[in-house]
């Protein structure tokens, strides 16, 4: 006998989506700390524009999609380029420029339809800047995890503390069922901060002098023409994410949302929490796939439940010690996980040019592909006038321009 489901709109006692909100908040919550541990943006922050954001979307879309949006991992490389050459209050007014261009697709979208983002990003260039993506981040993910300076062995504790982390994880990924199964990276982070602590790697004093309630940091967004280049360009990979996020909730729960409230609705409310994001300081926003793995598994769909976890990550926002304590958690700790997490993000690359068919035996694929992940990877700068694309903002524009001007092989020719 199959498992009753709980349908979107339909509302539990406070009892019930106390617990079931919980679950969706712990889902989320590895994913959304992680990405601004990594930037250095304060995770209270990433909280509370997660769950705000999430709200907002909850609105826009008439409260018919149960889609929880937390911190989007494709945005880590432009942040941490942005920040280290102009400060993270740059990258915060590139995130508000990427909110504006979702609105204006989400426009087009109300318009003309979704064809022509089929025309301009296709497969191909999609999956190869996803690529582009996480490799990009190996670098940095090997640094944090101390396994590219001169004192990598296993005396080293940092070098200990990631190697259980990334253990710690992968079991996790490959052995762990049900819900734990969704959340890998939140096991393999606590895991990981209990063994540094076993090994005296973790300074509580911070955690002592924060004070128990109070505002989160918020950061005020700055402009600049350079920074929003950077971070522009990879929002149409986000966009056409956000397609299949949506495609995927659709099926999960059994209602078409490309038709109602309709998919320009779900990307006004992704852009809006976007630009929203940026004005307090916390990192883009994107649908999230653990909570809908969440909903997969437990056949909860209820809007008020993905609301209530909302709540809950708002209030937690609001705990000073709680953000001071997630602070704590140790370099190499992060480094373990982001091996794992950064692989995950280049091998999702890999499984879109895999299952959409792309032949890499047609020279036009071949071509588009190689000088998206040639460009991307190898952090390439073009700079007109006062105006650079730098590494995966550059590789995503030449990919469309590639796309749109080489023209499509004959089957004679492949």
């Amino acid at each position: 006998m199959s498992q009753p489901k709980i349908d979107v709109n339909e509302r539990l006692p406070l009892v019930k989506m106390l617990p079931l909100g919980l679950q969706h908040l712990f889902a989320m919550f590895g994913a959304t700390v992680l990405v601004p541990l990594l930037t250095g943006l304060p995770p209270s922050v990433a909280l509370f524009t997660s769950g705000t954001g999430t709200l907002l979307f909850i609105l826009v879309t008439q409260g018919r999609v149960p889609a929880y949006l937390g911190s989007s991992f494709a945005f880590i490389a432009p942040i941490i380029a942005i920040s280290s050459v102009w400060g993270i209050a740059y990258a915060m007014g590139g995130a508000i420029v990427v909110g504006l261009i979702y609105i204006l697709v989400s426009l087009l979208i109300s318009q003309i339809g979704t064809g022509w983002i089929d025309r301009v990003l296709p497969p191909v260039v999609i999956g190869s800047v996803i690529v582009v993506i996480g490799l990009g981040l190996a670098g940095v993910g090997v640094d944090m995890a101390g396994l590219a300076g001169d004192d990598v062995t296993f005396a080293n504790p940092n070098v200990r503390i990631s190697l259980f982390t990334l253990a710690v994880t992968v079991a996790a990924s490959v052995f762990l069922k049900g819900f734990f199964a969704v959340i890998p990276i939140l096991i393999g982070i606590f895991a990981g901060y209990i063994f540094a602590v076993l090994q005296g790697a973790v300074d509580f004093s911070t955690v002592q002098e924060a004070s128990v309630l109070g505002l989160p940091e918020f950061t005020a967004p700055r402009f600049s023409l350079a920074a929003i280049a950077m971070m522009a360009p990879v929002a149409l990979v986000t966009i056409a994410e956000h397609l299949g996020d949506v495609m995927v909730i659709s099926r999960v729960v059994g209602k078409d949302f490309f038709k109602k409230p309709g998919l320009h609705r779900t990307l006004l409310g992704d852009g809006l929490a976007t630009a929203w994001a940026g004005f307090f300081g916390g990192p883009p926003n994107t649908t999230y796939g653990e909570n809908v793995g969440v909903m997969a598994i437990s056949r909860v769909y209820s809007v008020w439940v993905i609301g209530t976890a909302a709540c809950l990550a708002v209030i937690l926002s609001f705990f000073q010690q709680f953000g001071a304590l997630v602070s704590t958690i140790p370099v190499p700790v992060m480094g373990g996980v982001s091996i794992v997490l950064f692989g995950v993000i280049a091998s999702s690359g890999i499984r879109t040019l895999v299952e959409s068919g792309i032949d890499f035996s047609a020279k036009r694929n071949l071509i588009i592909s190689s000088v998206i992940l040639v460009l991307g990877i190898g952090g390439a700068r073009l700079a007109v006038g006062s105006f650079e694309l730098h590494g995966m903002a550059l590789a995503t524009v030449v990919g469309i321009i590639l796309n749109l001007v080489l023209p499509a092989e004959s089957s004679s020719d492949v």
